[in-house]
């Protein structure tokens, strides 16, 4: 006889109870695991925003006048107001003369009267860059007196080129500066031997160009 009597009923379980728990335990853990490699909405909305250097066409304030900035990398890529990202060349301003100056601040409309294109490089790529003024529209009398500027970003900010070219005409397309970017990001090989880099003509503007 033993020395322990169990005081209490000992119930019988139900196979399929025990299955039905355990089925449920795995979807949890599942989900659980799942919800790690979800990215947050904040994530997929960030912007990279690195920048090695800056190259920037800055013209007369208050004038209708449109100015495009092309820019060429070694690496075969162009960026221009028709492909604004090429690469790790990306087009941050595409300015329109005083088309684009009105922005929303406040629900009040403020003019921002500054005339300028900016294009980051975003990558120390060696190897030459080409930079290319395209005189859009003339809406003001030629000449037009553009500032083009090559800054630095790292290790340090410095400006590497600073120049004034001057377009004498509307489609007029000038090479403002050609430069190096060596492997250890210094620039150097300053020059201004001419290359076209627009797809068009002086008497030839695509359809796609005027749905700008």
């Amino acid at each position: 006889m033993s020395l322990y009597r169990r005081t209490g009923r000992q119930v019988p379980t139900d196979p399929f109870i025990d299955l039905l728990f355990n089925t449920l335990l795995g979807f949890s853990f599942l989900f659980l695991v799942s919800l790690v490699f979800i990215n947050p909405e904040a994530d997929q909305a960030k912007v990279d925003m690195q920048a090695e250097y800056v190259i920037s066409a800055t013209w007369q304030p208050d004038v209708a006048d449109d100015v495009d900035l092309w820019v060429h990398a070694p690496s075969g890529d162009t960026v221009s107001y028709l492909k604004a990202e090429a690469g790790f060349l990306h087009l941050d301003r595409d300015d329109r003369g005083k088309i684009n100056d009105t922005i929303s601040v406040d629900g009040r409309e403020v003019v921002h009267s500054i005339n300028q294109e900016i294009v980051t490089i975003r990558k120390r790529y060696a190897g030459e860059y080409i930079v290319n003024l395209y005189y859009y529209q003339a809406a003001s009398p030629p000449p037009l007196k553009v500032q083009v500027k090559v800054d630095q970003i790292n290790p340090r900010f410095q400006t590497v080129f600073a120049e004034t070219v001057e377009l004498t005409a509307q489609d007029a397309e000038v090479t403002a500066v050609r430069f190096s970017i060596a492997e250890d990001g210094t620039v150097s090989g300053f020059n201004k031997l001419p290359l076209k880099l627009t797809p068009y003509g002086l008497d030839h503007i695509p359809v796609d160009v005027w749905n700008r």
